[in-house]
This record gives C-alpha cells, structure tokens and sequence, in this order.
C-alpha cells in the first residue's frame, strides 16, 4: 500500500521536507505503516505520515526537543518513542508550517542517528 499524502499546501510542505532529507549522505526512502520514512542505512531519522487533511512530520531531537515540546503543534511521538527524544509536529489544513524549523529538525535527527562516518561525509567541505 502506497503512503497516504496530504493536499494543498500541506503536499507542498511534505514534498519539500521529503526531498531536502533525500539529500543527506546514505539516505532513502521506505514506506512502513503506510507513511513516508527517510531513513540512513536502516535507521529512521524522519517520518512523514497524516491523511488527506494533515501532515504529521516526526523527527528525533535529543539536543532541541524540550524546546520543541513548548510550540503548540508539537507532541512527544506515541509509541513509546517520545521518551527517546522524538517529537511530532502536526498540522491541520490551513496551517503554515514552519519549513526552515522542520528543516533545523531534519538535520538535527539526521546527524542524532546517522553513523559517525556518514556525518562526517556532511561536514567535509566540498573540492
């Protein structure tokens, strides 16, 4: 089954965020429980999910995710996994995301789970 995407301005949100953690060292996409998982080697650091209507976007924040937890959108992540660091970001039709937040939150998760080695592929400056 196919992960269900959200419409609008939510589907413009999702797609962004998708293709700017797509561009992370060693990262892919998988599709677990019908939701969009960007993942580097087999570890998660991003899950997109919601339905028609709403974006759910679940990042793991260890450094910022207190301070996340005070915006009025957010919410430790179910399942057990909230008291691990991760955080969900939730968002109604209407709503106006904050992109560069989500993506502060993206690189964050990203350089929490990534391997060392991977990371460091990140930070190497370009020859």
């Amino acid at each position: 089954m196919s992960p269900v995407k959200p419409s609008g301005k939510l589907a413009k949100v999702h797609e962004t965020l998708r293709k700017i953690a797509l561009t992370y060292p060693e990262s892919h996409e998988d599709h677990p429980w019908d939701h969009v998982a960007i993942k580097v080697r087999k570890k998660m650091f991003l899950i997109l999910a919601g339905t028609k209507d709403t974006l759910s976007v679940t990042c793991k924040l260890p450094r910022t995710g207190k301070e996340a937890l005070l915006l009025p959108f957010t919410e430790p992540t179910g399942y057990g996994l909230g008291k691990h660091g991760w955080v969900s970001a939730n968002f109604e039709r209407g709503a106006e995301p904050p992109v560069s937040v989500l993506v502060d939150w993206i690189d964050e998760s990203f350089r929490t789970v990534a391997p060392k080695t991977v990371v460091k592929l990140l930070d190497q400056e370009p020859t």
